[in-house]
């Protein structure tokens, strides 16, 4: 799960404390205390605690009531609950293979990743490893994914009838999202939108299955679908 975005200009103890009240919060569903701060910070005095606090506040990374009890709040902290950060892996359209995710995602940056409430994920896909792709073109209009919206892809090498997926055609060169059918003679890659044909792939020709689709999120207003 994602802990609070590092921020440019912040110390090692400022991100700490941060880091201590986000976890704290979700943990307890309330604010700790300043002394609580202190112990888990390293930090014996309550009167330092409040001089990086009061530093937190005026650099609006959090919000202060000094009128009641525990009385502070993270003002970067998402009304979703825990987050989760996915790594755009490029674009879904002809011409480049889709690369499959690596084992670790410590590589990718904040520039190259999208971040995804938990708890508006299906439950089954929490926790697992994740990658999403923009998606160029109308070919799956009819399943309400427009040019331009991003999929969150679980890794897969099969699917079954039906099931949204990602293809790297190699003989083809091109990479599609499409829904993928097994038929007598071959694969069935069959778009969203009626004014186009299937793709017919011979059960000789290649065929790679990289990821099954698992969300959408839309182009315009960016929540999930």
């Amino acid at each position: 799960m994602m802990m609070v975005r590092k921020s440019k200009g912040l110390g090692e103890r400022h991100q700490k404390i941060l880091e201590f009240i986000e976890s704290y919060q979700r943990e307890h569903k309330h604010p700790p205390s300043i002394r609580e701060i202190g112990e888990h910070c390293d930090i014996s005095s309550t009167s330092v605690v409040n001089y990086y606090l009061d530093q937190l506040e005026k650099a609006g990374h959090i919000e202060r009531d000094r009128k009641i009890s525990r009385g502070m709040r993270l003002t970067n902290a998402s009304p979703f609950g825990d987050m989760m950060r996915v790594p755009v892996l490029g674009v879904i359209q002809a011409g480049e293979p889709i690369p499959i995710p690596p084992s670790d995602f410590n590589s990718f940056t904040a520039d190259d990743s999208v971040e995804i409430a938990t708890s508006l994920m299906p439950a089954r896909e929490k926790g697992r490893d994740l990658f999403a792709l923009q998606v160029q073109g109308d070919s799956m209009i009819d399943a309400m994914i427009n040019d331009g919206d991003i999929v969150i892809l679980k890794p897969a090498q099969e699917a079954r009838n039906g099931e949204m997926v990602a293809v790297w055609l190699s003989d083809k060169n091109e990479t599609t999202l499409k829904y993928f059918y097994k038929e007598k003679d071959g694969y069935r890659l069959q778009p969203a939108n009626p004014t186009m044909k299937p793709i017919l792939v011979k059960k000789s020709e290649p065929l790679e299955i990289k990821g099954k689709v698992v969300m959408v999120i839309r182009k315009v207003d960016r929540y999930m679908a």
